[in-house]
């Protein structure tokens, strides 16, 4: 037991992000699809008792082996995993902000604050450590800089407007810049590996999310905005043409990066429709929603299996 708790990863809190996301994104069906199942408040109940479990073995890492969570934050990619915990809890914090406003604006104040810091941190050892080399850049990086952008949608009900701003800021700068590193590590060296390829997925979070975030910021839809959705809108139909490729792909805990992107374009969609009333778009919302129910209830039973297998909390594979 010991053993395992030892090589326990911090990247299952990618897994509280994906629960949140398709939480999100039933409620969001809800309101402007009519869903009559109240099927999000289930999925974010579930969201929130995974964020405890897993918080309690990795809490658990923390007082016993303290030197594995180091070897975490110190890892070129692992160290990036780390924003997953706050972000989980800055989506918690989204996801309780109807029925539990109180309780938001504590997550939200709680993961905004660590996401800061953790960005702070992850951005220090990039600049300053002289180990990364460009095969080491992948769309993880993406997490706990860009992770930034996520703040203003809960955030505009707990904080004023520039603090909001700034978040979303941060995440905005630090997207245009890591897209275009991530893109021309794929294109110019050698592919990303199987175990990183399905966080292919996480280049549709940062335009979905910022959608999301700048229509909370300025209540409307401008020609940013749609710059932004339409920027993920491809992005995910592009990846989604890759399927093929995906569906060969071992299972990997990565697999949950399908979710929490997919997640965000669903709801930037359903979103994009309810202002436009477009026929297009009312269409693509049921499809998207369709996929991510598909995608995440897979991932919940594959791993569900591979712990069952003792396929996590192992020693990571060179």
């Amino acid at each position: 037991m010991n053993g395992r708790l030892q090589h326990f990863p911090i990247a299952l809190f990618s897994a509280v992000m994906g629960l949140s996301g398709l939480a999100l994104a039933l409620d969001q069906a809800q309101r402007v699809l009519g869903l009559t199942v109240p099927a999000g408040r289930l999925v974010a109940a579930l969201a929130a008792i995974a964020f405890v479990v897993i918080a309690a073995f990795y809490g658990a890492k923390l007082v016993t082996f303290r030197a594995a969570v180091m070897a975490d934050l110190n890892h070129p990619v692992r160290m990036s995993f780390a924003a997953t915990f706050s972000v989980s809890l800055i989506l918690l914090g989204t996801l309780s902000l109807g029925p539990l406003p109180r309780v938001s604006a504590a997550l939200w104040s709680a993961g905004t604050l660590i996401h800061l810091v953790l960005t702070l941190y992850v951005l220090t050892a990039w600049v300053y450590q002289p180990r990364f080399e460009i095969q080491h850049i992948s769309p993880v990086w993406f997490i706990p800089a860009v992770g930034n952008i996520l703040v203003p949608i809960a955030g505009v009900h707990h904080a004023g407007n520039e603090l909001n701003w700034f978040f979303f800021s941060i995440g905005f700068l630090f997207w245009v810049v890591l897209f275009v590193i991530v893109m021309y590590r794929m294109i110019f060296h050698h592919p990303l590996p199987d175990r990183l390829l399905p966080t292919l997925f996480i280049l549709i979070a940062p335009p979905a999310a910022g959608f999301l975030s700048y229509v909370a910021l300025t209540g409307s839809i401008d020609a940013f905005a749609r710059v932004l959705y339409y920027g993920a809108l491809f992005l995910t139909i592009w990846l989604l043409t890759q399927a093929r490729r995906f569906i060969k792909l071992p299972f990997f805990l990565s697999w949950w990066a399908y979710s929490f992107p997919l997640a965000a374009v669903t709801v930037a969609t359903m979103s994009m429709y309810h202002v436009t009333g477009d026929t297009i778009l009312y269409l693509l919302s049921y499809a998207l929603l369709f996929v991510l129910l598909i995608v995440v209830t897979w991932l919940v039973v594959r791993t569900a299996f591979a712990i069952r297998q003792d396929e996590i909390c192992v020693e990571e594979r060179a």
